[in-house]
């Protein structure tokens, strides 16, 4: 009979960190909605805290074997409830217009509902593109709660977040072809 490894305990460290980040969310809204610079601030530095917390919770699991059901489910929804709320208080406060919203949760909850649907088959890790457009995001919705960033900045990077560039673009060279090999054939 083979030996099946015991299930980590629903309270570990990185299921800590996902729990913090919710508790997060309600602290970046009321900051956000207090007004003035030291609020926005206040609010950039909770949702960077929040922001970080997404990074370790995943990597924590992988590394110690802590991956559990309720990490499985509670961590996208974490996340997509830390960027939503942002963007919808921003959108709400006249900082950012209503469709870039829209748009950032109409993919996001797109893509966590393909998620879950599959997750009786296992968890779908994260592409390199996934990465880099919530690196995007999580820099956009910074700048727009920083005062004082020149408004043509925040509309760049959040462009770069809302282009959906960050899945197409990775696989734009023939299949076998190396990096180095595509970006000759281009010059």
């Amino acid at each position: 009979m083979p030996v099946v490894p015991p299930q980590p305990r629903l309270v570990n460290l990185a299921n800590v960190l996902t729990v913090f980040r919710l508790a997060l969310v309600p602290v970046v809204v009321a900051c956000l909605l207090a007004g003035g610079t030291f609020w926005r601030v206040a609010a950039f530095v909770a949702f960077g805290i929040a922001s970080v917390t997404d990074l370790l919770d995943g990597r924590i699991a992988r590394s110690r074997g802590l991956i559990t059901d309720f990490g499985k489910i509670a961590d996208p929804i974490a996340d997509k409830a830390l960027t939503g709320a942002a963007l919808v208080t921003m959108s709400y406060l006249g900082w950012l217009p209503w469709w870039v919203t829209a748009v950032i949760l109409a993919r996001e909850v797109a893509v966590t509902a393909l998620r879950f649907w599959v997750i009786r088959y296992g968890v779908i890790a994260a592409s390199r593109g996934g990465k880099l457009k919530t690196l995007l995001q999580v820099l956009a919705i910074s700048l727009y709660m920083l005062p004082g960033i020149p408004q043509w900045l925040r509309a760049v990077v959040m462009a770069a977040a809302t282009s959906g560039c960050t899945g197409p673009c990775r696989s734009s060279r023939p299949a076998g072809t190396s990096r180095s090999t595509a970006l000759s054939s281009v010059a």
